[in-house]
């Protein structure tokens, strides 16, 4: 095999013949072959298996048609596989089953690694329904490693979970707790780092949203907002209100009435609020998507 250490790079599809491969394991798993040592990365779990070349057939193959599989070859004296084999099936336990790791070891599988090809390691395929999807071989950052599983299994029609940030959970806690402050600055922190983040985001927006109704009387604030349409923050916290009473399509369509009869800033205070109450439904909800292309009525 070539240096083992070269650069990663991104195979092309389809480039093993995965019929010859079954014949062969099924041919061979009658014998009863023994299965292979553990790989770099410690024993086999659920999630992580180790791979021969009688076994191919049922953990590859046949797995593949209900869950995808992420091969892994290795062998021992390889430093790099040493590398990303930790990784991989650290990530194989965090998917929980949306995947599995399949580890093959190239010395005790010879067969395996010149079906596919093999001239150096670590190298990662993965197969879905039975076919090799994609692959990369060498050692990559596990930012990328990530995004090429989900790129992998969303081809594939699966979604891979994604850990949870133990800085939310501080922040949903102080939520929790009314200590708004505290809070606010978890939300904003994780914003700092990951400014995409929809859920710090939602988390934010709530902030406010609780900030702005702690001591409303709702029965108050809806009269209030009746008796006076022309008052904007009356409106405003109305809305707010009928968000948390779970009327959120009528906060919506109060700020975009809000919106169409008023002018200068006070229709961009509106526009920024229910903007905010957007945001903590999140972009997926129905509601939300109805009242946007509401708003850009309203607006243009």
């Amino acid at each position: 095999m070539n240096d083992p250490r070269m650069a990663p790079s991104i195979f092309t599809r389809g480039a093993v013949d995965l019929g010859a491969l079954a014949q062969r394991s099924t041919a061979q798993q009658r014998a009863a072959q023994p299965a292979a040592p553990a790989g770099p990365g410690g024993a086999s779990s659920e999630f992580v298996i180790d791979v021969t070349d009688a076994t191919f057939q049922d953990e590859v193959l046949q797995r593949s048609l209900t869950t995808p599989v992420i091969i892994d070859f290795w062998a021992e004296w390889c430093q790099p596989c040493k590398q990303l084999s930790p990784v991989l099936e650290r990530l194989a336990a965090e998917a929980g089953g949306a995947w599995v790791l399949a580890k093959v070891d190239v010395d005790a599988n010879p067969r395996l690694a010149q079906s596919f090809r093999i001239q150096s390691i670590p190298l990662v395929y993965a197969i879905v329904g039975g076919q090799p999807v994609d692959a990369f071989n060498g050692v990559i950052p596990e930012p990328q490693l990530r995004q090429w599983l989900d790129a992998v299994l969303k081809a594939g029609g699966v979604e891979v979970p994604q850990p949870e940030d133990p800085r939310l959970e501080v922040a949903d806690d102080a939520l929790a707790d009314g200590d708004f402050d505290a809070a606010e600055q978890a939300y904003k922190k994780i914003l700092a780092d990951s400014p995409a983040d929809a859920v710090a985001e939602a988390g934010l927006a709530q902030v406010g949203l609780l900030r702005r109704t702690a001591t409303a009387d709702p029965t108050k604030a809806l009269a209030a907002a009746a008796a006076a349409p022309e008052d904007v923050d009356a409106q405003l916290l109305a809305a707010d209100v009928e968000l948390l009473s779970g009327e959120a399509e009528a906060a919506y369509q109060r700020l975009i009435d809000v919106i169409r009869r008023t002018s200068g800033d006070e229709r961009e205070a509106a526009r920024l609020h229910l903007i905010s109450l957007f945001t903590i439904a999140g972009p997926d909800d129905p509601a939300v998507a109805k009242a946007r292309r509401a708003l850009a009525s309203a607006l243009f």
